[in-house]
């Protein structure tokens, strides 16, 4: 199939896409204008919407502004910590009780960008932050995601596309994208079994973070659970359990502002005679979506906290990786990202919770 190559935008080069501005008053004022408006985009901290409207990736013909929704609060109680969609990922990160009770979630945020981004960008955005692929993200090149049909430039099966794939992923791609996602925020997330908040019209619902994102299979440009007439609220990040270690790691090209060539996000507790009991493991960079693995749980489960245990469920972890022509090398990097989080893990005293 030949690729085809999406028109120049009107915003390119020397240009401006018009759109209008308005401020929603609610949540249900705002699903109300989304209704209105099929071209509408919600806005709120920005840092992935405006970008891409800059390069004409995204071309809305309404900004709704949702940042004054009375969804920026972080309540606690017995259950767990409720995060408005608002909340910006510098309070959640700096809150004492998400660095006393889920340091993953604190970490995992602060490696995620610098301070100036992480002041603007809210928790909600962050779920549904966009592609950082280049081919995703230059109009002139053929994605699936952005403009389905024209092929996925990351695997160059197009004539004169190189196919620079050492961002991508290894895990959960299809022929149709091979995209890594990109947060740090969201490993976390499913590393804690967080649920997130959605409101619609009809009903409010809650999602598993771990369930909230879809594969890509054959429809790469629908990224997650979440309805055209759906907006989320907040996100819940349940108790863990007593005696609970986490901990996010990053490994990446540079120690400043850099997405994750792999990441992993870890939590586990030990029983009386030492054994590992509880383990829940997400990896990040590698995967197509923030990518829980029950191989690596279940290698775990039950066995000694000693290296040849680490290193059989990094293998587990990876068995179905498939890697691509620049990007074999995640797949032992992966391994080793997730081997060093379970030995810091188990130090005496490393990442507990009370």
């Amino acid at each position: 199939m030949r690729p085809r190559r999406r028109q120049e935008p009107s915003c390119g080069r020397g240009g401006m896409n018009p759109f209008r501005y308005v401020k929603a008053t609610s949540p249900a004022d705002a699903l109300a204008r989304m209704g209105r408006n099929p071209g509408a985009r919600f806005v709120a901290g920005g840092t992935t919407l405006l970008d891409l409207m800059k390069l004409g990736v995204e071309t809305p013909d309404v900004l709704i502004d949702i940042n004054h929704l009375g969804l920026d609060g972080i309540t606690e109680d017995r259950h767990g910590l409720h995060i408005g969609a608002h909340v910006s990922n510098t309070d959640l990160a700096e809150h004492d009780s998400v660095k006393k009770k889920w340091p993953v979630m604190s970490q995992a945020i602060l490696a995620g960008a610098s301070t100036q981004l992480r002041n603007m960008a809210t928790v909600g955005g962050n779920l549904l932050q966009g592609n950082r692929c280049g081919y995703f993200r230059d109009v002139a090149m053929p994605c699936n995601r952005r403009d389905p049909g024209t092929g996925c430039g990351a695997l160059g099966e197009q004539p004169g596309v190189e196919g620079i794939n050492r961002y991508c992923a290894v895990l959960g791609t299809s022929p149709s994208c091979i995209a890594a996602h990109p947060s740090d925020m969201c490993v976390a997330l499913v590393a804690v079994d967080a649920k997130v908040k959605i409101s619609s019209p009809a009903f409010d619902r809650l999602e598993r973070a771990e369930d909230f994102f879809r594969l890509p299979g054959d429809t790469p440009q629908i990224q997650t659970r979440l309805g055209p007439d759906e907006l989320i609220t907040g996100i819940e990040l349940p108790e863990l359990p007593a005696g609970a270690r986490s901990m996010y790691l990053k490994v990446r090209d540079r120690t400043s502002y850099a997405y994750a060539l792999t990441s992993a996000a870890v939590v586990l507790t030990l029983d009386a005679k030492g054994r590992i009991d509880h383990a829940r493991v997400a990896l990040g960079g590698v995967g197509s979506v923030p990518w829980r693995s029950h191989e690596a749980e279940n290698a775990l489960l039950s066995s000694p906290p000693t290296e040849e245990a680490f290193r059989a469920a990094a293998e587990a972890a990876f068995a179905g990786a498939v890697p691509y022509q620049y990007n074999g090398f995640k797949i032992a990097l992966g391994q080793d990202t997730l081997v060093r989080v379970l030995n810091e893990l188990v130090r005496p005293g490393a990442g507990e919770r009370p």
